[in-house]
């Protein structure tokens, strides 16, 4: 009897030891979105259920829902160390760096009509520039080196006289480049010092600290749901005496920059995101770059594994928190799906290249071989990131990885 019992007993054992290892997950796709803070989602609800007013609105309900975007405007300038003025809410990274491109160019094409920007910035940046090379203006493309670095001389060799605008990212989205910001604004300036100096810190606000007075940034935007915001919501940094166009026309609201009733309970969760990445931040980024050492050290003990844009004298001249990881003989597709199913979350490293003239995919711009554009990983980490989460992935890609090798055509 008591065998029996006993044998019950390890049967249960197992079957929970079983349970809570398929329970087991790994989210390290941060860098695609991230999980709202518990704080951003309790100020969200205030908002949705209580403090429910239009901020446009007159009396006391509207007025208190204007309390809560004047509050997340101070909490933003404050961390940028910019007047609060300078700030504008969007829908969130794409619409800011539309506003940011598009605005400014429309504003300055009397003084010229030529813009600078790189062959590896992201979709929201690329797609408004072909837009306005349809409306007559001239884009230079720069090239980037094998970390992802922008090429200074390029740069140098790039800038006219009616160049009205420059755009770089400050992190890359795929391969986590991180771009000498200061250095580029005061090469900008030197040559020419009209030239707008527009940033993408969509992949880099909460991860650095960043101050674009200091810096030399124009204009620079930024995602809520990047840095446990929600999604839907960002903002747009414009200096004071930047010449820029609306591309929203409505009621008016944000002074006339951006029209549209404010989006309250995102605008109140991104402030309150703000203010909590910020909280400890060194400690917090100190921390992702361990991960990343451990991750990359790990991954680098697998067979056929190539990691991307990472040749440099250290780490920290790389973002925190991307990962670019090739696979021998495996497709990223695959290789994704196969994670999921094992609660492994990622994304596929983006091998496609624009059919426009000085385009190019980031990996292909980077000189990752051709047979590896294809078999590309993104791991992407956040201060919610643990190590167990990463032994997790390695575990399941240690495994993965000769299976699907053996079913491959050659």
């Amino acid at each position: 009897m008591d065998t029996q019992v006993n044998e019950k007993h390890q049967d249960k054992q197992a079957y929970q030891d079983k349970q809570a290892y398929q329970d087991k997950q790994a989210y390290l796709d941060n860098a695609a979105t991230t999980r709202v803070f518990d704080s951003v989602r309790d100020i969200m609800m205030q908002t949705l259920e209580e403090d429910y007013g239009n901020p446009s609105s007159m009396h006391a309900k509207g007025i208190n829902a204007e309390k809560y975007i004047t509050n997340a405007k101070n909490i933003i300038a404050k961390n940028l160390k910019v007047d609060a003025k300078e700030i504008v809410f969007t829908s969130g990274g794409t619409e800011s760096n539309n506003m940011a491109l598009i605005g400014t160019a429309l504003a300055n094409n009397r003084t010229g009509k030529h813009i600078i920007t790189t062959n590896i910035e992201h979709p929201s940046v690329h797609n408004p520039l072909i837009f306005l090379e349809d409306c007559g203006y001239e884009v230079t493309y720069l090239p980037v080196d094998g970390n992802g670095k922008l090429r200074m001389d390029k740069l140098e060799a790039a800038i006219r006289p009616d160049t009205i605008l420059v755009s770089i990212m400050y992190v890359n989205n795929e391969v986590g480049a991180l771009e000498d910001i200061e250095a580029i604004s005061k090469l900008i300036k030197s040559k020419n010092a009209n030239t707008l100096f527009h940033v993408d810190a969509i992949q880099a606000f909460g991860k650095f600290k960043i101050f674009p007075k200091r810096l030399g940034i124009d204009l620079m935007s930024v995602s809520g749901h990047k840095i446990h915001g929600p999604k839907g919501v960002g903002f747009l940094y414009i200096r004071d005496k930047v010449k820029i166009q609306p591309i929203i026309y409505g009621g008016e609201q944000q002074k006339g920059m951006r029209s549209g009733t404010e989006n309250v309970p995102g605008i109140a969760g991104l402030g309150k995101a703000v203010e909590e990445i910020y909280t400890n931040h060194d400690v917090k980024i100190a921390n992702l770059y361990a991960l990343k050492q451990y991750f990359i050290d790990e991954i680098r003990k697998l067979e056929g594994t190539t990691v991307n844009a990472v040749d440099l004298p250290t780490l920290q001249e790389t973002a925190p928190h991307i990962v670019s990881v090739s696979f021998d003989g495996v497709r990223s597709e695959v290789l994704l799906h196969s994670l999921e199913d094992k609660g492994v979350y990622i994304s596929s490293g983006s091998a496609c290249a624009s059919n426009h003239p000085g385009l190019s995919g980031t990996l292909r711009a980077i000189g990752v071989k051709k047979e590896l554009l294809d078999s590309t990983i993104r791991f992407s980490f956040s201060v919610n990131t643990t190590k167990e989460e990463i032994d997790f992935a390695i575990e399941q890609l240690s495994e993965i990885l000769p299976v699907l090798r053996r079913y491959t055509r050659h």
